[in-house]
């Protein structure tokens, strides 16, 4: 035995030698470069391209058989243009494993490699015919065994144009070095790279460093200490820096996908704000069949908002998944104010049906600011959101505090590009005025700022509400109940009613915003104190009583100053048991006599007021000016009509008054007896500023009639008398 095991080391060693003795001979008699002519000419004829062997070719056979190429290039299909080009390769083999049927790669080494890949208009590309595309693949059963000492790519530029959708894109400053790859030994690599394109639009340079282990038989790769940097720009993010590290592994024949101990940093410049973001992974799993991770969270900070994403316990597979826990909380500063805003809910869902639900979610509003009511603002609201994602549908069932209201909502969204929102919402009570801007006036020279109502054009909008005490433009009501619908810019609430300052309301409001605004208002309130609505919605303080009032005005206009300009319609009004504030005619008539002849002019005392038992009146508007010639107003001292116009644009009025007073005045501190005389008022002027103006001239007048009448009277009754006596003479 031992002789045959020396001998065969005998004959081994005689055979090695003179391979060893036949491969010197090779290479000391054997040159390539002899043959370029021939290399060159073989790839003209077979593959129509320009082959360039501008360096030489040198080869070795021991111990590693290799070839090193100094600077060749290839030409483009049929034509002399560039397709690829390289500085210098060098691809050795180990000779020994060779003997074993074993390809063990020494080393590869590339330095200086460019190429050019275009796609036409066709859809064919510039290396079609280098693929081979009608070339059956040979059945090869010898498993391919990669075990490679190193691979050093550097200096490389990649670039392809699509020329059918015109984009670009170009790999430049690739570097690439590498340990050991072979199956089941972990490798090092070290990568770095440059990458461009316009679509979409990135510009970054990357920095790969980690340990690769894998086994092609089994189809599994791991990735162990990972850690990748980018910089550069992406979209409209500039100076953009992202940091990734951790732990990868995957077998691609079974679709397996694991993550350990992954962190992503990523900041930059996204507009004028600059934003951060930080995700980690525990430990995440993604088979074929199923998925699950222990926990995954994402914080991100992008200008002055910053959030923070969380799921727990996340399980499920290709078709549906369940999340325990789901919490998403959201910070925002500004100048004046800032918002915290919690959620919290599990989170289930249906891949293939694309429903997804937040069956126990819990939504708190935390706000704060000069500008809120009290500085602060706290809300939580409960109950669960379905979205069905084919359907775009989104329905919302929440109850709770939001603002300084509890409300019951019910809140449907159908339609993602163009949504259509109903809603069914009760709210116990709720001050407008609290959150809407405070009214600033207009400076002299300045315009008036338009209303912008643009919205309504993509509004569609179908829902009820109803609010127990609501407070608006400072309009104090109750029992509030509205319909609203809108659609194409035409927003209609009807019905629209509500009680309000001891009486009610009923009508509709309809607001399109299509071409432009126009307004209409029909409302009928009855039983109302006239004052207080009057006071808290103009403070127009002028008038008091408790009645009816109708309105059906319509009016259009970019400012609310051109509405009131523009106010259409008709207007009346009912009223009892009241008084018009700033003048009391009859006080006034108390030193009538003396006033005779004169005229007397007063601006408005609000410490005095004319009352009355009833008042009647109706006006027509046109242009924003409210006429009316049906006056009545009676009390058991004066009768009153008159005629006039209120011009509601201008915030102004000038009317004509006709008082008539009663037959005495003591009930109003005098004795004169100028009963029956009828007074011409005058109120006129600015709504702040009105002036009245009593013509005791025309009163005069009035009393020399009045004495003619009643001596006109004598006369008559003296000569009656007379004609009597005389018939009575006669007949004696």
């Amino acid at each position: 035995m031992n002789k045959l095991v020396k001998f065969g080391l005998l004959g081994a060693g005689a055979v090695l030698g003179v391979a060893v003795a036949g491969a010197a001979y090779l290479v000391a008699t054997f040159n390539p470069n002899d043959y370029k002519t021939q290399i060159i000419q073989s790839v003209k004829e077979v593959r129509q391209r320009t082959l360039h062997l501008d360096g030489d070719i040198k080869l070795s056979f021991f111990p590693n058989i290799g070839a090193n190429l100094g600077k060749v290039s290839l030409s483009e299909f049929n034509s002399d243009q560039q397709f690829a080009a390289v500085d210098a390769a060098r691809v050795s083999l180990a000779l020994m494993p060779l003997l074993s049927k074993r390809i063990v790669v020494n080393e590869v080494l590339v330095s200086g490699l460019t190429a050019n890949l275009i796609r036409y208009k066709d859809g064919t590309t510039n290396i079609d015919d280098l693929l081979g595309r009608d070339e059956k693949p040979k059945d090869d059963k010898q498993p391919v065994v990669f075990d490679i000492a190193s691979v050093a790519i550097e200096k490389t530029r990649l670039t392809y144009r699509d020329e059918g959708t015109g984009a670009q894109y170009a790999v430049h400053d690739l570097n690439l070095n590498t340990g050991r790859i072979a199956s089941g030994v972990p490798g090092k690599i070290n990568l770095s790279v440059g990458v461009q394109c316009n679509q979409p639009k990135l510009d970054i340079a990357a920095q790969l460093a980690t340990t690769l282990t894998f086994d092609l038989e089994k189809q599994q790769y791991q990735l162990a200490g990972m850690d990748l940097q980018v910089n550069g720009a992406m979209l409209d993010i500039s100076s953009l820096k992202l940091k990734a590290s951790g732990d990868a592994g995957a077998n691609p024949t079974k679709q397996e996908f694991n993550v350990n101990k992954f962190k992503l940093n990523a900041a930059g410049l996204k507009g004028r704000d600059a934003f951060e973001a930080n995700l980690d992974a525990p430990a995440l799993s993604l088979t074929r069949d199923k998925f699950s991770g222990r926990e995954l969270t994402l914080n991100a900070k992008l200008g002055e908002m910053v959030a923070a994403l969380s799921l727990s316990e996340l399980s499920g597979n290709a078709q549906s998944f369940k999340v325990r826990a789901l919490t998403l909380d959201l910070d925002v500063k500004q100048a004046e104010q800032a918002f915290k805003v919690k959620l919290a809910s599990p989170l289930s869902g249906n891949f293939a049906a694309g429903q997804f639900s937040l069956n126990n979610l819990t939504l708190g509003v935390n706000a704060a600011g000069d500008k809120l009511p009290n500085k602060s603002v706290s809300s939580e609201m409960k109950g669960r959101v379905q979205l069905d994602a084919k359907k775009q549908s989104v329905q919302a069932d929440l109850a709770g505090g939001l603002l300084q209201s509890q409300i019951k909502a019910k809140v449907g969204v159908n339609g993602f590009s163009n949504p259509a929102i109903n809603f069914d919402v009760d709210v116990d009570k709720f001050d407008a005025d609290l959150y809407l801007p405070k009214k600033t006036e207009t400076k002299a020279g300045q315009p008036e700022q338009p209303l912008d109502l643009s919205a309504l054009r993509t509004l569609n909008l179908d829902g009820s509400l109803r609010v127990g005490l609501l407070k608006v433009a400072n309009i104090k009501a109750s029992n509030v109940r509205l319909d609203v619908k809108a659609h194409k810019g035409l927003l209609v609430v009807s019905p629209l009613s509500a009680n309000l300052y001891q009486g009610s309301m009923n009508g509709f409001l309809s607001v399109n915003a299509a071409n432009s605004t126009n307004i209409v208002i029909n409302h009928i309130f009855s039983g109302i104190s006239v004052a207080a609505l009057t006071r808290d919605a103009a403070g127009f303080d002028t008038l008091e009583g408790r009645g009816n009032v109708a309105m059906n005005l319509a009016m259009q206009g970019r400012t609310v100053s051109a509405m009131k300009e523009s106010l259409n319609g008709s207007l009346s009004l009912n009223l009892a048991d009241g008084a018009i504030k700033g003048i009391n005619i009859a006080k006034q008539m108390r030193d009538a006599q003396a006033m005779m002849g004169k005229t007397q002019i007063q601006t408005a005392n609000q410490s005095e007021k004319t009352d009355f038992s009833e008042l009647k009146a109706s006006f027509k508007v046109a242009g924003g000016v409210a006429h009316n010639d049906d006056l009545l107003l009676k009390s058991p001292l004066l009768r009153l009509n008159g005629a006039g116009d209120v011009d509601v644009g201008q915030s102004s009025m000038n009317y004509l008054a006709r008082a008539t007073l009663a037959r005495t005045l003591e009930g109003q501190g005098g004795r004169e007896n100028v009963g029956g005389i009828t007074v011409p008022v005058r109120i006129s002027g600015p709504f702040s500023d009105l002036k009245y103006t009593l013509d005791f001239g025309a009163m005069v007048s009035e009393v020399a009639r009045q004495k003619v009448d009643a001596k006109k009277e004598e006369v008559k009754t003296r000569l009656k008398d007379q004609l009597q006596n005389s018939l009575k003479g006669l007949f004696r």
